[in-house]
């Protein structure tokens, strides 16, 4: 008889179930780049270099709207900062070595890092991360050839709507991650400072404007959380012990540090 393939966990069959997720998004990129001017090449380079959907989307839509390279690469970079804080959550959590260091880099994600830090056994989180990051890239870059040759065959984006679907597409990413009032509130702050800004200044920057209040606000609001929290220990010393009220815990409700 032959051998049973082992069964999935949980972490990898998450990760699949992300993966698939995300590979339609990729069909719209693909799609949505070539018919915004950009060539097939640049399409896919975009994907297998860059490998950052928001920041992809980001940057045809600042180039669609008629703004420069720099623009558009400014915008991108401010919405693909957070990178950096996964890599160091995901370096103290894993510590890839060698050469998975660079493919660690390369699949660090929004959805690989949580799927590692939602799980609770070290072996898990490796799965979850290297599951997610790796079949999201496979499938991210294979959607993305489809969708950039299928753009090539389209002659007038706006008659098909794709004028209007790089905004609907970049909400689709960004309405999972409204799920409590400060999100709300940072939208709708960076929604205004768009809006003001859009008829002073030229195509691309409000963008990078609005991104960087963003930054702004979050980095004012952690110091504020990390201000308040020696007091909250005075208050109740009792608790110190306990595991979700501390300064570094995570009740859940919060999200805890990476989360």
């Amino acid at each position: 008889m032959p051998r049973s393939l082992p069964a999935l966990t949980p972490a990898t069959r998450m990760g699949l179930s992300i993966a698939a997720a995300l590979t339609l998004y990729g069909v719209s990129f693909g799609a949505l780049a070539t018919a915004s001017g950009f060539t097939f090449w640049q399409t896919v380079a975009l994907s297998a270099l860059l490998f950052s959907g928001g920041s992809q989307f980001a940057i045809i839509g600042v180039v669609a709207s008629g703004g420069s390279g720099g623009a558009a690469l400014g915008a991108s970079t401010l919405l693909s900062a957070r990178n950096t804080i996964y890599g160091v959550q995901m370096k103290t959590l894993l510590n890839p070595t060698g050469w998975r260091r660079y493919v660690a880099a390369q699949v660090t994600i929004d959805e690989s890092a949580a799927n590692a830090m939602v799980q609770t056994d070290h072996a898990e989180s490796r799965r979850g991360f290297w599951v997610t990051g790796i079949a999201s890239y496979i499938g991210w870059n294979a959607a993305t050839v489809f969708g950039a040759a299928l753009g090539d065959v389209i002659g007038d984006p706006q008659s098909l709507g794709l004028d209007g679907a790089v905004v609907a597409a970049f909400l689709g990413l960004l309405w999972p991650r409204l799920r409590s009032r400060e999100p709300w509130a940072l939208a709708v702050l960076a929604a205004l400072i768009t809006m003001l800004t859009m008829p002073v200044l030229p195509p691309g920057v409000p963008v990078m404007v609005a991104a960087g209040a963003a930054v702004v606000w979050t980095v004012l609001t952690r110091r504020r959380g990390g201000d308040l929290a020696p007091a909250e220990d005075e208050v109740d010393p009792g608790h110190d012990a306990d595991p979700g009220h501390g300064a570094g815990g995570g009740s859940g409700r919060d999200g805890g540090a990476g989360r």
